[in-house]
């Protein structure tokens, strides 16, 4: 279980190596309450919260001498966690290898390459890319580098909660979107005693939810808009110990809702969101949570890895060319 003790810790550790992303002062989307911050932790190294947790897991492996420079390390993911990853091997100079499923948007699989990453195209889904790894991992001696369910991983997602509160105080309430877990358990971990975090998923992608309700982490269907950032089958185990002890407000949204969200941040504030960093913000647009009167409420936008032509403003219509 992770505490805010390893959050200061992977703080500390990754000092002057990522991004203190800004934050925004916004409006309450619904005209509810009163202002909301914005987490732009889309502008982090990679687009992506998930370079915060990829590096401390590999700066930490290192410390503990679990990391064979010249092997290097793999991982497996949707997209975002391969791009985190292969950006910290780069910056420590360790060969990477990535196992994404067949349906990672290209802009990410470009990405990846560009970083220097070895990219292997494995399945449909992100289990079946986390398998090919594990076997990797088998053979190779690499060090495995989790999209979300190791304690550094998590412990590095929450620095940014650490940063939202030094620069907002008194928050009340952080809302994250979740797919497998990491940024959630972080957050959490880091916030406990201080504010609550509201958990926002897929209807078509509730690990969480569906975790909470069972009592243990449990196989969920994915499919959906999100899919690819918020595409984990199952919550991790390091986010459920988090839950059983945070008691997150869990909220479900669906696809409809997701991508209004996405284009309500672009018209409004410019920011390009992919569908699973929108995910947050839906929980407000589309009322599935409101707070309360009078609460400081901030939003973490969590990546921007995605295609920009798809951008527009709300009912803009379609255009051919």
């Amino acid at each position: 279980m992770i505490t805010r003790d390893d959050v200061l810790a992977a703080q500390a550790r990754t000092a002057g190596r990522v991004r203190r992303t800004p934050v925004l002062r916004g409006e309450d989307p619904r005209a509810a309450g009163g202002p909301v911050w914005l987490k732009c932790e889309h502008l982090q190294h990679t687009g992506t919260f998930k370079a915060r947790g990829a590096l401390n897991r590999q700066l930490a492996a290192a410390e503990r001498g679990e990391l064979d420079p010249a092997v290097g390390i793999v991982a497996a993911s949707g997209g975002n966690a391969g791009l985190a990853n292969a950006w910290a091997a780069a910056s420590l100079v360790v060969p990477a290898t990535v196992f994404v499923p067949t349906t990672a948007p290209r802009v990410k699989v470009d990405g990846l390459r560009r970083l220097g990453a070895r990219v292997h195209l494995v399945g449909a889904e992100y289990a079946e890319a986390y398998d090919a790894a594990v076997e990797h991992v088998a053979s190779t001696g690499a060090l495995f580098c989790h999209a979300y369910d190791q304690p550094d991983v998590a412990a590095g997602a929450g620095v940014l909660a650490e940063e939202l509160l030094a620069d907002v105080p008194d928050l009340d309430v952080v809302v994250v979107a979740v797919g497998g877990g990491g940024l959630f358990a972080g957050v959490a971990a880091a916030l406990a005693g201080r504010a609550q975090v509201v958990a926002v998923e897929p209807v078509t992608a509730p690990t969480l939810h569906e975790a909470l309700h069972a009592g243990r982490p449990v196989d969920v269907a994915v499919s959906g808009v999100a899919a690819d950032a918020l595409g984990a089958r199952r919550l991790g185990q390091v986010a459920f110990d988090v839950a059983q002890r945070s008691e997150p407000v869990s909220v479900l949204v669906d696809d409809e809702a997701i991508t209004a969200a996405r284009a309500a941040l672009w018209q409004d504030y410019r920011i390009v969101a992919e569908h699973g960093a929108a995910t947050a913000w839906a929980a407000l647009t589309s009322g599935a949570w409101s707070p309360m009167p009078g609460q400081r409420v901030a939003v973490v936008v969590c990546g921007a890895n995605t295609d920009v032509s798809t951008l527009r403003p709300l009912d803009e219509p379609r255009t051919s060319r």
